[in-house]
């Protein structure tokens, strides 16, 4: 199968009771960019991208679709195909693997509404059909923490992400405290994610602090010298998010034993091909991971349901999707939703979303 056509859609995601406040700045709304390719015998194939602004990490929305439009040209007469994919798209631009991995999510899409299998199958096989998620909350006081935590534990989440950071550490140590006089006796897991917004002094602090509180501390620091600094003095285990930017690196972390699991992007790291392989190094070596983005609507949440669904059991930390924080569905009937804490496979070919393209207006690109 060949890429036959090409069209690049932006849609705006507003932020439910908005604004979502994380370490890097206050959210309010997010450009979210999708693409539809279309085969030579014309199957149609949907992707997402929306990075969470342009402040926390190397990634935003304009570059998305700059990106999208420089590979346009070449992607038209191109295997749909995964793995061919991704090597054309390689040869067309140099890195922005979060604008590549929409159209490798396309072309997922495309080749299980072909075949006639869902995209778990596509990756490997389904090892549940009730994927766990967990949330993740803003920053807040540790007050509006506790309850938030209270709140997400009565509603079946089995893990809870506590933001922190871009304030005196002394809270942050507050609301972990608070947090887990909640939640310490329900088996409910904690992480605490700073998203790059400590210094390496106040992640030693928190660890310092916390010695009691099994909590897993994700990304704390701004680069991965940092965490090689605070590595051999933390007594928690530490997750790398933001600083696993490609499979190269993320070799790297595995290989030097630098981290102890991954919060995984699955734009970050290039699409859904690209996910696999990760999955693989981690499965091979142990290491517990998520199956996440950094915002998105029904597509990006299907891409990162179906990844998660394969991954097994021992090792998934959940995925985490959006879908919670903003408005409404791209796909009215069969739109991803988190119940209980989980999240259902959708049983369609595909990413089993099909989303009512009416809503995204006309294509801002077409090749």
């Amino acid at each position: 199968m060949k890429i036959k056509k090409l069209d690049i859609f932006t849609h705006d995601l507003p932020v439910k009771s908005g604004p979502y406040k994380m370490a890097s700045g206050f959210v309010w709304t997010l450009k979210s960019v999708l693409v539809r390719i279309t085969s030579d015998d014309g199957v149609e194939g949907w992707g997402e991208t929306c990075p969470n602004g342009p402040t926390y990490a190397e990634a935003h929305a304009g570059g998305a679709v700059a990106a999208l439009i420089e590979m346009g040209p070449g992607l038209i007469g191109a295997d749909v195909w995964p793995l061919s994919l991704q090597r054309t798209m390689n040869g067309l631009l140099n890195g922005h693997n979060y604008a590549k991995a929409a159209v490798d999510i396309a072309a997922h899409d495309l080749i299980g509404k072909k075949l006639g299998v869902r995209v778990a199958e596509i990756l490997g096989g389904a090892a549940t059909e009730r994927i766990p998620s967990y949330y993740a909350s803003g920053i807040g006081t540790p007050d509006e923490i506790a309850r938030i935590a209270r709140d997400k534990m009565g509603e079946g989440y089995p893990r809870l992400q506590i933001k922190v950071g871009g304030r005196p550490v002394e809270v942050d140590v507050e609301v972990v405290r608070r947090v887990w006089e909640v939640i310490g006796k329900s088996g409910m897991r904690l992480a605490v994610d700073a998203n790059r917004g400590w210094t390496t002094r106040d992640a030693l602090r928190m660890s310092r602090e916390c010695p009691d509180i099994p909590f897993i501390m994700e990304q704390p620091c701004n680069n991965i010298e940092d965490l090689r600094k605070i590595r051999p003095q933390i007594g928690h285990g530490i997750y790398m998010d933001e600083n696993s930017v490609n499979l190269n690196t993320v070799i790297t972390a595995v290989g030097t034993n630098l981290v102890d699991g991954f919060g995984m992007k699955v734009t970050r790291i290039g699409g859904l091909h690209n996910y696999a392989i990760f999955r693989d190094i981690c499965a091979a070596r142990n290491l517990p991971h998520t199956a996440d983005d950094a915002w998105g609507g029904d597509i990006i949440s299907a891409a990162c349901t179906h990844a998660g669904a394969t991954v097994n059991s021992a090792n998934f930390e959940g995925a985490w999707l959006a879908s919670p924080y903003i408005e409404g569905h791209y796909d009215s009937k069969s739109g991803v939703e988190i119940v209980g804490g989980h999240i259902q496979l959708p049983n369609g070919p595909g990413l089993g979303v099909v989303p009512d393209e009416g809503i995204f207006g006309e294509p801002l690109a077409s090749f």
